[in-house]
């Protein structure tokens, strides 16, 4: 078992070590300006595309370097993980190629696509627990009962070690950053490249981002305590209890860690859709979202956040991306008091085509309103080509003497 409280954090030598070891099994993936957010923000902002990685995440670059290291003995024993997706996939499919069996352990609410790609690296899935510290307490418990190798996520010298060959390369490809925006679950992502980058570049500004419904490295390096839990839509770094490795790193090397709420998550996912054309999980996106929530911070600055993970439920997405055009005003749901009559319903629809707004579905509710007996509510779901076109057709209908209310997400 891991004595994390005696191990020693891993040096730059063994970050560069790491790098050669993994060269090769391991893309390494670009590193773009995007010239429609350095716009938006007022920066240079760099995206480091990790959800480029064959399993689609940054995780394989740890999972590998400590799979490298492994005596033949310990090869022979099998590997065991604890993980909400990424890790999995990244034990699971590093393992396979160097000829070792895997185990992965993974809370409930896993989504599917991560269960069942990890599945398909061929490595055994034991579903258990709401949380990632309940699917860490099986896989311990199942270490101790077979004899695997445990493989932690974040808490590990050498998987530390092989997240901050992301530090090396995104100071190689833009050596004049000054702030790197890094996301935060357990730690192993930020501690690994805050080393690199601190070696490299002394005064760099590192910047840790965590879900506001997991503030737990945030509290850990600060000594605060904040309400944790909840749905995230950043599954990946919904971590209650971080490393106790990380958080020592953290404690010495980060400038700040800040919060971000599900709304700009969910606004970052959708953002990196629509304008890089790439699809980001919700914890891959941390980063954008917390530069999006503060651009005062960062204007006129070199920038660069890490897309660590694009392992998201295309369902999700789905919803995530509509969500984002009823917060852009383009889809609106409009209810619309009526009297009961023949002609009504033709009124109503009238001023949506005269608007120019496209009606997407109508419902009628009689029972359930507190409007009078003698009406209806009339449910409007309507898509249009901007928000100025919704507004136009709500003006209309309350011109023509309806009652209109609009729905809201917030």
């Amino acid at each position: 078992m891991l004595q994390t409280s005696s191990m020693q954090p891993p040096t730059i030598d063994d970050i560069r070590a790491a790098a050669e070891r993994i060269k090769g099994a391991v893309i390494r993936t670009p590193m773009l300006v995007s010239r429609t957010l350095s716009e938006i923000i007022g920066a240079e902002v760099w995206l480091k595309f990790e959800n480029l990685q064959f399993t689609a995440a940054y995780k394989e670059r740890g999972a590998l370097n400590k799979l490298l290291q492994l005596t033949p003995e310990e090869r022979a024993r099998g590997v065991i993980a604890a993980s909400a997706g990424n890790h999995a996939q990244a034990v699971a499919y590093h393992a396979k190629r160097l000829g070792i069996q895997a185990t992965i352990v993974m809370p409930e609410p896993t989504p599917t696509i991560k269960v069942t790609q990890t599945e398909g690296h061929g490595a055994k899935v034991v579903l258990y627990g709401a949380m990632f510290d309940d699917a860490y307490a099986k896989a311990r418990e199942l270490t101790l009962e077979h004899g695997y190798v445990f493989v932690h996520p974040f808490d590990d010298p050498q998987v530390i070690a092989g997240a901050g060959t992301l530090g090396l390369e995104l100071l190689e490809d833009a050596p004049d950053l000054d702030t790197i925006v890094i996301p935060i679950g357990g730690g192993g992502l930020m501690s690994g490249v805050s080393i690199a980058a601190r070696a490299v570049k002394p005064e760099i500004e590192l910047i840790g981002v965590e879900a506001e419904l997991y503030p737990s490295m945030k509290c850990a390096v600060e000594g605060c305590n904040m309400p944790l839990g909840g749905d995230t839509l950043a599954e990946g770094i919904a971590v209650k209890e971080p490393g106790q490795l990380t958080s020592r790193i953290l404690k010495e090397l980060a400038s700040d860690i800040v919060l971000v709420p599900e709304r700009d998550l969910e606004r970052a996912v959708a953002m990196l859709v629509g304008i890089e054309k790439t699809v980001v999980e919700g914890a891959g996106a941390a980063g954008l979202a917390a530069i999006l929530m503060d651009t005062e911070r960062y204007k006129g600055k070199r920038i660069a956040t890490i897309l660590c993970g694009g392992n998201i439920d295309t369902h999700l997405l789905a919803n995530v991306l509509v969500r984002d055009l009823v917060r852009q005003g383009r889809i609106a749901r409009l209810r619309v008091g009526a009297e009961d009559r023949p002609g009504a319903l033709a009124a109503i629809t009238a001023q949506f085509h005269d608007a120019g707004v496209n009606i997407i579905e109508i419902n009628h509710s009689r029972i359930f309103t507190r409007l009078p007996a003698k009406d209806t509510l009339i449910e409007v779901e309507c898509e249009a080509r901007d928000a100025k076109a919704i507004d136009d057709v709500v003006a209309r209908l309350e011109a023509a003497g309806f009652q209109v209310e609009r729905a809201s997400l917030d």
